[in-house]
């Protein structure tokens, strides 16, 4: 049931388009003092995945939940390895399922070297996928500092997984 929820999984990314995080709604006009200055970056490049299966905490799950690890290596303007964890859980309809993964992401950013976490949160709705991969705000280290972003993950027919990275920096003026 695991792989075949990663076959799964990895099918509702190839189909699936991120939204940007959402923007919350404030009644009061901005402080033109307190704006930030904001320059979006898009990347792309391949990656490679190695999934684990893990022992759920509750030994009496049934097969409809698992969890595993997460090793990567991110190739192109992104060059780092991420470690994570994912949750996974598969109904008795086809094509419906859904996972959570966080995982932390160490390396170089178009020479910036830092890490920071990205959150997962996909679901597929008979066959209907919603994926969101988001920068944890807050997250970034050293140079890394400041990021936010989103991004979309593909798996090639043949298998190849790439990313597409969309990210800023907030740089307080």
């Amino acid at each position: 049931m695991t792989n075949a929820f990663y076959r799964m999984a990895a099918g509702m990314a190839a189909v699936c388009v991120l939204s940007g995080p959402s923007q919350a709604q404030s009644s009061a006009p901005p402080n033109p003092a307190q704006q930030e200055r904001v320059v979006t970056t898009h990347v792309r490049g391949n990656f490679e995945v190695k999934l684990t299966p893990e022992a759920l905490a509750d030994k009496a799950a049934d097969k409809t939940l698992a969890r595993m690890s997460i090793n990567k290596q991110f190739h192109g303007d992104l060059e780092a390895t991420s470690k994570g964890e994912m949750l996974s859980a598969v109904t008795p309809v086809k094509g419906s399922a859904g996972y959570v993964a966080i995982e932390r992401v160490t390396g170089t950013l178009k020479g910036r070297k830092g890490t920071f976490i990205l959150q997962h949160s996909a679901t597929m709705a008979r066959g209907t996928p919603h994926l969101h991969v988001i920068v944890v705000p807050d997250s970034g280290t050293d140079e890394l500092t400041g990021i936010a972003g989103t991004m979309t993950i593909n798996v090639a027919p043949s298998g190849q997984h790439s990313y597409d990275f969309e990210y800023a920096f907030a740089d307080s003026q």
